[in-house]
Formats: structure tokens, C-alpha cells, sequence
């Protein structure tokens, strides 16, 4: 059995309803994000430092402490390139036909 349109004005309000429902939990989100300028970089006034927050020691060690190990890690890598391949290779050859001879 079919149903019959609902008129226009019921169905109006039954849009508004659901949009209004839906949008109550982010009515925060039309409120002023602005934070007007103080002048002071960070907030801090000049000549007082910063307090340091839990995280920014164990950012700093582990930012800079895993540049240093990468850093110590590519220094002392192996050489596979093809080029120190081939030339000890052809080096090995030519001292086993006696063309070099042996360092």
C-alpha cells in the first residue's frame, strides 16, 4: 500500500527537526577562534622564560638523538655499490691470470 505524501509543511518541519537535533552537540564550533595579539612572542613577556612543558625534553632527545644515530649509521655503512664490486673484482681476475701482481 502506498503512502500518502505528507504535506509540505509537515515535511518541513521534520527536516528542521533532524538538522536542529544534529547540530546540537557542535554549536561550539561557531564561536570566535581569535586570539587577539599581545605583542609577545609565544605569550611570553620579554625577559621571562618559558615554562617547559612534560613533552619538550623527550622531543628534543629523541629528535636529535635519532639524527645523530642515522648520522653515525650512514657514515659507517658498507660500500655496495657497484663500482668497488666490479673494480675488486676485476682485480681478483686479473691477479688469478697473473696480469697484477699480488698486493
Amino acid at each position: 500500500i502506498p503512502r500518502p505524501a505528507l504535506p509540505t509543511v509537515q515535511r518541513h518541519s521534520r527536516i528542521t527537526r533532524s538538522r536542529t537535533m544534529a547540530g546540537t552537540s557542535s554549536h561550539h564550533a561557531h564561536e570566535d577562534h581569535y586570539d587577539p595579539p599581545s605583542g609577545w612572542l609565544f605569550g611570553v613577556p620579554p625577559g621571562e622564560k618559558p615554562k617547559k612543558e612534560g613533552w619538550e625534553n623527550l622531543f628534543l632527545w629523541g629528535f636529535f638523538g635519532s639524527i645523530a644515530l642515522g648520522a653515525l649509521g650512514y657514515a659507517y655503512k658498507p660500500d655496495t655499490s657497484i663500482q668497488t664490486w666490479a673494480l675488486e673484482e676485476a682485480r681478483r681476475r686479473l691477479e688469478a691470470e697473473g696480469i697484477l701482481p699480488p698486493p
